[in-house]
Parts: C-alpha cells; structure tokens; sequence
C-alpha cells in the first residue's frame, strides 16, 4: 500500500466535549498530509456506502455564521461574494460525481466563506518544535493518566476491537489520545465550510475539492448529517480525525447500527475504524514501535537512517544494545532512528512505527504513538536524554542552512526547508569536514557553523 491520505490536519480543534479526569490538552498534530493521493492507493478498492438514509437530528441547514464573525483576515484574498461563485460553479461539477442536487443544497445552505481556515493553511508550515517539547505535551503524565482510565472505561469494547482487527488496544487509544485528547477536542468547524473555504482558495483546489466531494458522498450515504459533521479547521472528523476520503476507504460500522458514526459520543465505530486503518496498513500485533537502544563509542554513524535495516542481534554486534545492554530482541528488521542526533535517544524501529506514519506521516507523530502506547500499558518513560539548550529552526532558517551548504559546496539539491535524504547527507559530509559528529542533525549549532 502506498502512504494514506488522512487524518490530515494539524491538530487545532478546539471544541468541547467530554473530558477524562485531569487536566485537558490539546491534540498534537505536527505536521500536514501529502495530498493527491487515490483512495485506491490505500486500500485498492473504495467500500460500499450503506443503501439508506438517517433523519436529521435537527435542521439539515447550518446556522449561517453572522458576517461580523467573517473579518477580513491578512493574506486571505477571498471574499464572500467570490466565494458565492465558486460556489454555482462548483455544483454541477458535484452532481457530475453522482452528488444529488438535494444533498448538496441541503450541505451548503447556509455556508458562508470561512477565511480563518485558509489563514490557517497557509501559515502551519511556519511552526516546529523539538521532539522533546512535542513528546513532554503528547505524552505527558495527565494524557498517560487519562488513557489509562480511557482503558478502564473501554476495556471490553477495546479488547472487542483487538480480537477483530488484531491492532493492541493501546496503540488505538494513543490515536485517540493524541488526536482529540480521548474524544474531548473533536473540533467544532462545519466541515463542509472549512472544505469549500479551502478550495475557493485554490492553492490546493484538486485536493480539497476531492475531500469536499467525499464528505458529500458521506452525507447522501446516511451515515450522519450537515449538522453533525463537525471537525478540526482542515475537514479531519471525528474521535480519530478521519479525513474524508479515507473515511469512505476505512470506516467500519462496528456497533452494527447502519452507520459509521466516528462523531457521536460513543467511540466505538472511531476506535473500531482506526484499527482497521492500522490493520489495513500492515499493522503487525506484538511488534514494538520501536525498542530505546545506547550506542558505542565511535560509532558510525553513517548508518543512522531509512536505507539502512538490520535485525537487532546485527546491530547488536556493532555494538548497538538496549537500555539494558543486552541485545534487543530480533523482532524483525529495523532501522537506527536519533529524533534528536547524536546528543539525545537512540532507537530501534520496526515496521509498526512506519505503518503508523500512515496515519501521520511524521515521525515525531510516530514516536508520540508508540511511546504513549507504551506508557498506557505501564512502561516506562524514555531513559536517554535531550539537548534540551537546543532549539528547532525556524522555517528561514532550514532554508539558510540549506544555501549555505550549498554554497560551502555541499549541495543540497534545492531550498524547500525540508531537512531530506538530500540535506541530511549534505549535513554529515559537511560534519565529517569539520571533524564533527556526522549525524546528518539540522542544529542550531551547525547553522552558527556554516555562518
């Protein structure tokens, strides 16, 4: 299978809702989708819609949002009267898809241009943070406390769901953590609103489009209404944050009630869906994420990174051992991961951490995962230190990095902020002519040296 359209958004949704004990937190989300990805790329086929309707639990029309609530917002060009166009035009572009007329004036009545949403868009990529602030709020003590009265709270309805998907019940409850903070943030903004907005927009017009055209097919399936389809700024719904698309491709109807309701107050069918997107994705149960290893002295490490898999007893004989300093057991291959360089933890990971970057494919969000899932399940906190003098680099400044090493004749092969397979060996060639650690770490330290 190739990488999944969604969940997608940054976190950002902030509505209320029930809330385990302690204090509540807001959903991690660091980094934003790939868009213009087929729903056939993640599963191969697109699953059957239910063949009914469900009444409304109210008006099927959207309170209008007051044009006072719609300031003009700096850099957003778009306007209302702009947005009423795209709209006309945009319909029998819908209805060509199968869209029925009644389901898409019923879905737009009301819908007004939203454009803090396309705002929002435009400035996420702007915002970073060190693996170690990401990880204190992702797993924190009160979100590790919350998912363990979650586990209580839903122990039978999760050992349900492992039996059938074969996904450990703590892994699922860690998405749930990390995305809605246990059902507690699972956004307020009507998704059909933040959809158009965005296509309006039309910086990402194709990829958005398809979504709007997804969640309208949703709604003409039954499977909830205008009113309820509610979710974070960019159209990520529900307990789990499902985008659209992949909605359509993985939502289960576990309860058995008709519907694949992952909005409602019982999250059965939102845990139930993220294990089969897990499961479909090559989830393999008794796998670890990854296992927290200490590195020798001297070692090379040229061998940090994607392209190089060994089984853990190969790592073991150069020297790679767990926290323990015994060999980590051969599990599968994996690859030597250091979020933060040499200066701070080293882990082992295995195919269960990329098969959840399907979910997110960051690998912060990865590690936040897999590391709550373990704490959920009474493990203990990472060992290994972090650089914690240290600090991420802004957006300009991964660009600068980039020319300067460029210019100091370490190529890069282009400035796009993005720290790549390309810019990491740049980075280590660099290091290792400077006599310094080749960890290929985009650090603050490094760009004061290439200044």
């Amino acid at each position: 299978m190739n990488r999944s359209l969604v969940p997608w958004a940054l976190c950002a949704a902030m509505g209320v809702g029930p809330v385990c004990a302690g204090t509540v937190e807001v959903s991690l989300r660091p980094k934003a989708r790939p868009v213009a990805v087929a729903v056939e790329e993640i599963v191969g086929r697109a699953v059957m819609m239910p063949d009914f309707t469900v009444a409304p639990a109210r008006s099927l029309r959207p309170r209008a949002r007051p044009a006072a609530l719609l300031p003009k917002v700096d850099g957003v060009d778009g306007t209302e009267a702009g947005f009423r166009a795209w709209t006309r035009d945009f319909r029998p572009r819908a209805l060509r898809q199968g869209i029925s007329a009644r389901v898409f004036d019923a879905a737009f009545a009301g819908v007004r241009f939203d454009p803090r949403v396309v705002a929002r868009d435009r400035s996420q990529s702007e915002f970073s943070k060190t693996i170690w602030d990401y990880l204190d709020s992702a797993v924190s003590d009160t979100r590790v406390s919350n998912g363990r009265a979650a586990l209580r709270r839903h122990g039978p309805l999760l050992n349900r769901i492992e039996a059938r998907y074969g996904v450990e019940k703590e892994v699922v409850l860690a998405v749930w953590g990390m995305e809605t903070n246990y059902g507690s943030f699972r956004g307020e903004d009507n998704v059909i609103r933040s959809m158009a907005s965005l296509a309006y927009d039309g910086r990402r017009a194709r990829f958005f489009e398809t979504q709007l055209v997804a969640a309208l097919r949703i709604l003409q399936s039954g499977d909830t209404t205008p009113a309820r389809m509610k979710g974070s700024w960019a159209g990520a719904m529900g307990h789990t944050q499902f985008m659209p698309t992949s909605f359509e491709a993985l939502a289960v109807d576990f309860t058995g009630d008709g519907r694949r309701d992952i909005w409602g107050e019982d999250p059965a069918d939102a845990l139930a869906s993220t294990a089969n997107y897990l499961a479909r994705n090559g989830w393999v149960r008794g796998l670890p994420w990854g296992v927290e290893v200490q590195l020798p002295r001297g070692f090379d490490y040229g061998l940090v990174g994607s392209k190089t898999k060994r089984m853990p007893s190969a790592w073991a004989r150069l020297g790679v051992t767990g926290m323990d300093g015994r060999p980590v057991r051969d599990f599968g291959s994996a690859r030597l991961f250091l979020p933060a360089g040499h200066k701070g933890a080293a882990f082992l990971v295995f195919k269960n951490f990329d098969v959840i970057r399907r979910y997110n494919p960051a690998d912060a969000y990865a590690m936040g995962v897999g590391h709550l899932a373990e704490r959920i399940a009474g493990g203990p906190k990472i060992r290994g230190g972090w650089p914690r003098d240290d600090r991420a680099l802004t957006r300009a400044e991964r660009m600068e990095l980039q020319r300067r090493l460029t210019a100091a004749g370490f190529n890069t092969h282009g400035v796009d902020a993005r720290i790549g397979p390309r810019t990491v060996a740049a980075l280590r060639a660099f290091q290792r002519s400077r006599g310094l650690v080749p960890d290929g770490h985009a650090s603050l330290d490094v760009l004061k040296r290439l200044r």
